[in-house]
């Protein structure tokens, strides 16, 4: 096993998608990336990035998801408007958002199949399907 300096994953992973790897972005990255794939909101990356003293701003943590964002890192999960996730596992999947605690949990691809999808607007191609399969927790 080698030894490597605690950014050397991150400072690569952000050189590899052609952004410079700055302190904030790297303390951020480490935070998003560093425990396994995550749904994080930006106020939640925020009080994360708080309590390990990063000085950051929430319009830091904002700009930043929306740059890795961009740049393929991680995916935006809008569950309605104004509400977002930013999701580090960039795969195809869907998800599951349970009402009342606000969590996103993924659904493989796999589980489920779209069918009869209308036919796309002259000159476009489907992308990519994302479905949001909202839950809440049962009442005993």
């Amino acid at each position: 096993m080698t030894n490597q300096r605690p950014y050397t994953e991150a400072i690569q992973r952000l050189r590899d998608v052609g952004l410079r790897p700055t302190r904030q972005r790297l303390a951020l990255a480490r935070l998003l990336f560093g425990t396994g794939d995550r749904h994080v909101t930006a106020e939640q990356l925020h009080g994360e990035a708080q309590d390990a003293d990063l000085g950051v701003s929430l319009a830091t943590v904002y700009n930043t998801l929306n740059q890795f964002t961009h740049a393929g890192l991680m995916r935006e999960v809008v569950v309605e408007p104004g509400r977002s996730y930013f999701d580090t596992n960039t795969s195809d999947h869907h998800h599951f958002f349970v009402e009342g605690p606000s969590t996103l949990m993924d659904i493989p691809a796999d589980s489920l199949s779209v069918h009869g999808l209308p036919d796309v607007p002259e000159g476009t191609s489907v992308d990519r399907i994302d479905v949001i399969v909202r839950v809440r927790p049962s009442r005993n």
